[in-house]
């Protein structure tokens, strides 16, 4: 039903028909009467950072917590400036935001008015400013249906003050639940099941798109069928849990161990996420010939995109995993069953291996303490239902080895190549479960960039708990400077 409003009231009505509960934001005076309308609406969680790598922050990982889109405000030019960092890094990593901020009056376009969708346009899926009021209620919608559809990402919609203040009849709908789970190619999975059968030492790597399509089941169903070991990509989420006696832990080209690992398999398949996605350059084709790639992901355009595939599948992960599970059933299961019994005691040779290392006098009671001390001190020391957001960066290691995550939201990692995420994630998180405990481990260097959002926590009293490593010193700059040196260059 058409209904006389302003824009700015548009813009609510629309944000309640679309279920959203939580604002994050940074105002200035542009977003004033955006602001100035909120107090009409009392069931609006208005969350403000001071920063704004803060507000997207806690968009982002509120998004990812919630399985929903997340809405961040933002200040006209300068304030969605600050935030292009980790909208890149929405935008390369899929997450579904809507970032919004307010222009001035569109008759000041003498008097240095930014074109603000050009500005951000390089990081958004889809940018637009607005003029008019009743051009909101359709751009917003389509700016959710585009933030949640494949590939997955942020969406930009600028409001010029002539759309917030102007009047006109509208109509407020909701963007409907789209459905866009792409289901496999019947020959892809035939073709898939009889190289996997035919493999003789297959290794599974699975990325954070897992997860993020709930298929996390699926992929211990098929680890467990197939027995060969299995390798979290170096994402964010869990997408497989760590105590499985299959599970190897990160697999990252940044390690030579992982480098070397990949020659010793004939076949890898790739699920849910970008292969061999790296800082540093390690050649144009990672594998050797004798190995062969099946890359199983639900955006076609990653699918092959860098590494010569044999088989590329676009599919979701949860569908294409279920599918395998059914074609490879209990086929060659002597062979299954032999690789399945190495792989345990191959993992749990490396696990003892490891916590020798970190326990021995010199590494357990060195002073300061060492990050797997540290982590080892907190993973005993954490409620049973704790959720972990790690930002500990160059002690990640340390953190995923040492606390156990079982299930996508026992962790969630802050996603992407930005530094500074860390604190507002934190808090989006325990805005998304405020009935569990969130702790942030966070390393000093990202938690002095984003220092404001303690400021945040305590004024809307969001009560997680942030552990902030103590380097002493940028260390993860250190430590990819130590690669590069090493690994790169090849000095001594």
């Amino acid at each position: 039903m058409r209904k006389l409003m302003t824009g700015k009231q548009a813009i609510l009505e629309t944000l309640k028909e679309q279920n959203i509960e939580y604002i994050f934001g940074n105002p200035g005076t542009s977003e004033g009467p955006l602001i100035d309308m909120l107090g009409d609406y009392p069931n609006f969680k208005y969350i403000m950072a001071l920063q704004e790598s803060v507000a997207m922050g806690m968009g982002e990982s509120y998004a990812r917590s919630t399985n929903s889109t997340g809405f961040v405000s933002l200040h006209v030019d300068s304030g969605l400036a600050n935030g292009i960092a980790l909208m890149l890094d929405a935008l390369n990593t899929g997450t579904p935001l809507v970032v919004t901020s307010a222009n001035y009056d569109s008759r000041k376009i003498n008097e240095t008015k930014t074109d603000l969708a050009e500005l951000v346009r390089p990081v958004t899926k889809w940018a637009v400013e607005l003029d008019l009021p009743d051009q909101i209620p359709s751009a917003l919608r389509r700016a959710f249906n585009e933030a949640n559809s494949h590939p997955k990402g942020p969406v930009y919609v600028g409001f010029t003050s002539n759309a917030l203040e102007g009047m006109a009849e509208m109509t407020i709908t909701r963007s409907l639940d789209k459905f866009d789970n792409v289901l496999p190619d019947p020959i892809a999975i035939k073709q898939a099941s009889e190289k996997l059968i035919q493999s003789k030492n297959p290794v599974l790597i699975l990325g954070d798109r897992v997860s993020d399509d709930q298929a996390n089941d699926e992929a211990v169903k098929f680890a467990d069928l197939v027995g060969l070991p299995v390798y979290q990509s170096r994402g964010a989420e869990v997408s497989f849990p760590s105590s499985h006696p299959q599970y190897m832990g990160i697999h990252t080209l940044r390690s030579q161990e992982s480098r070397d690992e990949l020659k010793n398999h004939d076949l890898v398949l790739a699920v849910g996420m970008d292969p061999f996605d790296e800082l540093f350059y390690w050649g144009d084709v990672i594998l050797d010939d004798h190995a062969n790639l099946i890359h199983i992901d639900p955006i076609y355009s990653r699918v092959g995109k860098s590494e010569p595939t044999y088989l590329g599948i676009v599919s979701n992960c949860k569908a294409a995993l279920s599918q395998l599970n059914e074609a490879i059933g209990s086929q060659n299961s002597n062979q299954f069953s032999k690789r399945k019994t190495s792989t345990i005691n191959e993992v749990e040779t490396r696990r003892k291996a490891y916590k020798t290392l970190v326990e021995s006098q010199e590494n357990w009671n060195s002073t300061p303490m060492s990050p797997a001390r540290m982590m080892y001190e907190i993973a005993n020391s954490l409620p049973k239902n704790a959720i972990v957001v790690d930002d500990a960066i160059s002690n990640r290691g340390a953190l995923r080895n040492l606390i156990k995550a079982e299930n996508r939201d026992d962790l969630r990692g802050v996603r992407g190549q930005s530094i500074g995420g860390g604190i507002g994630a934190t808090m989006g998180t325990q805005c998304a479960f405020p009935n569990q405990p969130v702790f942030g481990i966070i390393g000093d260097g990202s938690a002095m960039m984003t220092i404001q959002g303690l400021w945040t926590a305590a004024n809307d009293n969001i009560p997680c708990k942030f552990i902030i490593c103590n380097n002493g010193m940028y260390r993860v700059l250190k430590v990819n400077f130590n690669i590069y040196q090493k690994e790169v260059l090849d000095l001594d």
